[in-house]
């Protein structure tokens, strides 16, 4: 009946779990000791609430300390199940309750829940004494009543299933005492009747010690009693317990406590000594001595306080008598805890890795902290010892969380080493530091970054296809993918054609390559938008711009507008025979589509029926007499002219000039030569109808653009353009032009400006004067057409004396050893001035590097010009109001507002890109010439502009 109600209550004891509850986030369970391994604890995933998918997909695991690892998770039931042999006389000794705790850790978020583990003693300990043996001297003489003392039995199970009792087998002369100490029973043989070594001389007894389990243990010692005859006296503590303290940093030597006793007897008999008792451990032998002759207790070994804070152990005193005699006394040994031990830092769990972009207050890692020092000495405080984008928050005792407080940059930061601080509370107080490496992910936040805002490159006009322009670059700090660049050309339009039918671009290294030749005359800049983009997700782009100046190169020879070749492809100049020398023949005009260098014309004569009659101007192309006409000069005269640019290589054309010589010619010259004072006198007058004609026209454009401003006013609100819509053919003939024609010969007598084509009927208008009028006055305005224009300029002038057209002396201003001109400075027809569709308002004709100004008849013929500018704005409405200038056959002419290029050579009418203005640029110095009254007239017209 026993053996089964001990089985029964073992099984039920390995079996059932007891109650757990949660206290303070804190779950407990009690189990009984020596559980065999895989029983199961408890639910531990039901009891932290969570699923059973959640076990595996949040790693539910328990974090134990250094050592064996009692208890694990099951991963398939969440079942908190024994790992290894519980031992609770191993693990808490004679403590009680015996709590094992754990730390459960759950991620994703993390978490940590601690866990307590109640271990319940069984009685699976036998009550045993340190020896089984036990041999007392008492002497004869000795009293009843005497007390002798026996070995304790030593139980390490706890509570009912200790030691509870002794017994003492059934004799005549001794009796059993069992007496309580700091709650441990000490058992004493008691003399009941005196002895008689006579009699008996040896006594044995049975001492049995009983624990208190079901079923019950015992343990016996055999004491074996020797009835001495001599030394009836045995040594008397002056007191039967003993205590002192320590502390545990004690120096070696130092005395603890003196203990002392008494022999009544006399000689050998009461001569004490003192002695550690039988079953005083080894380790306490280590730590403590006690002097044979002075009882003395004294330290011989370190002490720790988290060994053992409290030692016991028994002291005898031995005399020297025959048979000897024996007292003893118990000594209790408390050590003082001292600050000597480093707090500890745990690492519970760590990520392995933090993005850039984590929000504030994500959890990084757990960390605990522990220190073996007790009370104020093992109370720890955790810091972190550098400033970091982290902070610490406690959670439980002793446990903290490490969580962002602040952005994290990769970029700038990929990796930050966290060094944590643990201080105790002691005096003085210790402390501990320990490195955590957190490594920073990336995260796709840089956008890539040009090496330049803009990228300039220059390429030559005509180069192949295929070519490289250049290389653009950019760098993303991001890693991997996220760093990986992509470069592109965004989709713009160049001249209302996609950029991607001019260059393409690689898209691994950003090298731009064209897609065909540039021809300058066309396009002389434009620019692209390149785009860097990386691979991230999602991706991150940047743009630069890139401009392309295309360089001129001589691909253009020049071209001749006077002699026009609408007209012939030779032309046919009259003189008289009275011509002296320097009497000038004509002049040929030519421009150039190139640019610097490439434009600078020269002209050369090359063929001459007589050579040594006629000289060409290197650089105006004027045709002049190197002297006096004979009678023996041949009346036909033909000029091969050579015109040349500066370019590399050269390239040249060539134009035939016919020189008819007549007598009799100018009748008049005579009579014109003699009023030449008076009409220096009346020129004034000439100059003040010409300012007061300027102001009328200028007014008169004022007051036109005026009425079209508020024209375009009111049709603005029935419509969404305010510009007159014209016929296709006027806004789309590229032959569309300003043509300027007048007498090459004596005093301009007419002067017509002709728009439109050559060979069409257009608007024109005239301006006539008398060939011997004294103050050439001014005439009407009248239309006129193109068909008639050659035969009235023969006609007029055939009547022209030779002395009429009077130059001013021009000399050459040497070059610019930097032939690189500004755009706005560019030779004109005359290799001098602007390009007319580069010259800016305000520029004068002829003030370049090779000076040619103008002389009276062209200033008449640009307040003619003017005139036409009036009729061609209110006729077309032309997109822009900027002067221009317009080649002639004598010069460049200023023509306020003109849009149009007088030009032979169909190039000239191509586009021109938008330049500067050229105030931005020094002007050239045009060189100065003899104060003639023509250029008298001509400073005069120029400060009253």
């Amino acid at each position: 009946m026993g053996i089964a109600f001990f089985l029964r209550r073992k099984i039920h004891c390995c079996c059932f779990i007891l109650l757990w509850n949660t206290i303070e986030a804190q779950i407990r369970y009690t189990i009984p000791e020596e559980l065999r391994v895989g029983s199961v604890v408890g639910n531990i995933a039901k009891d932290l609430g969570l699923d059973l998918s959640e076990v595996i997909d949040r790693k539910l695991r328990i974090a134990s300390g250094p050592g064996k690892q009692f208890f694990s998770v099951s991963v398939d039931k969440g079942e908190l199940v024994v790992n290894e042999r519980i031992d609770r006389e191993n693990l808490c000794g004679h403590s009680s309750p015996c709590l094992l705790p754990l730390e459960a850790v759950v991620e994703n978020p993390l978490q940590l829940h601690r866990v307590e583990i109640e271990i319940q003693d069984i009685n699976d300990n036998t009550p045993s004494f340190n020896s089984n043996e036990r041999l007392l001297n008492i002497p004869e003489s000795i009293n009843p009543g005497a007390k002798f003392l026996l070995d304790s039995a030593d139980d390490p199970d706890v509570g009912s299933n200790s030691l509870q009792s002794y017994s003492l087998d059934r004799n005549k002369y001794f009796t059993l005492n069992v007496k309580t100490q700091d709650g441990v029973k000490i058992p004493e043989l008691v003399l009941d009747k005196p002895l008689d070594r006579e009699k008996q001389a040896i006594h044995k007894l049975i001492l049995t010690a009983v624990d208190g389990g079901n079923p019950v243990r015992s343990g016996t010692c055999e004491i074996t009693v020797v009835v001495l005859d001599i030394n009836d006296n045995a040594p008397q503590f002056e007191k039967s317990f003993y205590e002192a303290t320590v502390d545990e940093n004690d120096l070696i030597g130092n005395n603890i406590v003196r203990v002392s006793a008494v022999d009544l007897d006399e000689g050998p008999n009461g001569e004490v000594e003192y002695f550690f008792a039988d079953k005083t451990t080894d380790a306490i032998k280590a730590v403590f001595d006690i002097n044979l002759k002075t009882g003395v207790i004294s330290v011989k070994g370190p002490l720790d306080y988290e060994q053992a804070n409290l030692h016991k152990f028994d002291v005898l005193a031995k005399d020297k008598g025959n048979p000897q005699m024996e007292g003893h006394c118990s000594v209790k040994i408390k050590i003082n805890d001292v600050n000597d031990n480093d707090p500890e830092i745990v690492i519970t769990s760590l990520s392995s890795q933090v993005p850039e972009n984590a929000l504030t207050n994500t959890v990084v890692a757990l960390i605990s902290t522990k220190d073996a020092d007790s009370g104020e000495n093992g109370k720890v405080n955790l810091t972190l010892a550098s400033r970091s984008p982290f902070r610490l928050n406690p959670s439980l005792s002793s446990h903290y969380t490490l969580v962002t407080q602040a952005p994290l940059d990769r970029e700038k930061y990929p990796e930050y080493v966290i060094t944590l601080n643990a201080v105790d509370s002691g005096s003085p107080p210790r402390s501990t530091q320990k490195k955590v490496t957190i490594s920073v992910s990336d995260v796709n936040d840089n956008p890539p970054v040009f090496s330049q805002k803009s990228f300039t490159v220059y390429t030559k006009e005509n180069s192949l296809h295929g070519s490289i322009l250049c290389s653009v670059s950019a760098h993303d700090p991001d890693l991997d993918q996220n760093a990986k660049i992509s470069y592109s050309v965004l989709d713009t339009k160049i001249q209302d054609v996609s950029v991607s039918s001019y260059v393409y671009i690689n898209s691994e290294n950003g090298s731009i390559f064209s897609m065909h030749s540039f021809d300058y005359e066309k396009m002389k800049v434009f620019q692209i938008q390149v785009q860097a983009k990386d691979h991230g997700s999602p991706s991150l782009s940047s743009t630069a711009t890139v401009h392309v100046f295309v360089l001129d190169q001589n691909d253009n020879a020049p071209s001749v507008i006077y002699p026009s070749a609408v007209m012939g492809s030779v032309s046919h100049q009259r003189m008289p025979r009275s011509a002296k020398a320097g009497h000038l023949v004509t002049k040929v005009t030519a421009v150039d589509a190139d640019s610097g260098h490439n434009a600078w014309i020269s002209y050369r004569l090359v063929e001459a029926t007589d050579a040594s009659l006629f000289s060409v101007n290197l650089h105006t192309g004027e045709v002049r007499t190197k002297r006096s006409l004979s009678e023996q000069d041949d009346s036909s005269q033909r000029l091969l002219i050579e015109i040349k640019d500066n370019g590399e290589p050269v390239q040249s054309t060539t134009v035939s000039v016919d020189v008819l010589i007549e007598d009799g010619f100018h009748e008049p010259v005579s009579d014109y030569r003699k009023k030449t004072t008076e009409l220096n006198k009346k020129s004034g007058k000439i100059t003040l109808y010409l300012i007061i004609s300027l102001a009328s026209v200028s007014l008169l454009c004022l007051m036109t653009f005026f009425i079209l401003l508020v024209k375009c006013a009111r049709s603005s609100r029935g419509s969404s353009s305010c510009c007159i819509r014209r016929g296709d053919s006027e806004y789309k003939n590229p032959n569309r032009n300003l043509q300027i024609q007048l007498n090459t010969d004596g005093p301009i007598k007419y002067v017509e400006v002709l728009g439109g084509d050559m060979m069409s009927q257009s608007q024109s208008f005239g301006s006539y004067l008398s060939p011997m009028s004294e103050f050439s006055d001014l005439t009407l305005v009248k239309p006129s057409s193109t068909t008639n224009f050659t035969d009235t300029l023969n006609v007029l002038d055939a009547s022209l004396p030779d002395s009429t057209w009077t130059f001013e002396s021009q000399q050459q201003k040497p070059p610019n050893n930097d032939w690189r001109l500004p755009p706005n400075q560019r030779p004109g027809p005359s290799g001098a001035g602007a390009r007319p569709e580069e010259a800016g308002a305000g520029a004068v004709g002829g003030t370049g590097p090779w000076p040619n100004p103008p002389t009276e008849a062209e200033q008449l013929q640009a307040l003619m010009a003017a005139a036409n500018e009036v009729s061609e704005a209110t006729a077309t409405l032309g997109p822009r109001y900027n002067a221009q200038y317009v080649p002639d056959y004598r010069q460049n002419v200023y023509i306020p507002g003109s849009t149009a290029t007088l030009t032979a050579n169909p190039q000239q009418q191509m586009p021109q890109q938008a330049l500067p203005p050229p105030q931005a640029l020094p002007p050239a110095e045009a060189p100065k010439a003899a104060p003639t009254p023509a250029s008298k007239k001509k400073a005069t017209k120029k400060d009253k502009k």
